[in-house]
């Protein structure tokens, strides 16, 4: 079964910048959706941003201008670039991944701890 692979996580002081990055272990095909959720601790898993086959882009609002999502289609490996990371960004990322043939594929999360 195929798996994302997650990357890039770690402890920044805010202000600071970090690259997430998140690959499969295996072929996926038809990709229609890469994105990237977080959770932070007591809260629920929200949507950071969110890049569709089209080249459609979003993000949630206390990210935008900061935060940048971008994927290499060759590799099937999507990207967040995190600049001018604050202590409320903190939580663990996650990637998805979903297809047109109805996979929906979660990676194992990666920790962003942004301290003040």
């Amino acid at each position: 079964q195929v798996q994302l692979v997650e990357s890039g996580g770690g402890l920044v002081q805010a202000g600071g910048s970090l690259r997430l990055s998140c690959a499969p272990s295996g072929s996926i095909f038809s990709i229609n959706y890469m994105g990237w959720y977080r959770q932070a601790p007591g809260k629920q898993r929200e949507l950071v941003a969110v890049v569709t086959a089209g080249g459609r882009i979003n993000y949630l609002d206390s990210v935008k201008g900061r935060f940048t999502i971008s994927r290499d289609n060759a590799k099937n490996t999507v990207y967040l670039q995190m600049n001018s990371l604050k202590p409320e960004d903190t939580g663990v990322y996650y990637c998805n991944v979903q297809t047109t043939r109805s996979w929906n594929l979660w990676g194992q999360g990666t920790q962003v701890t942004v301290s003040s």
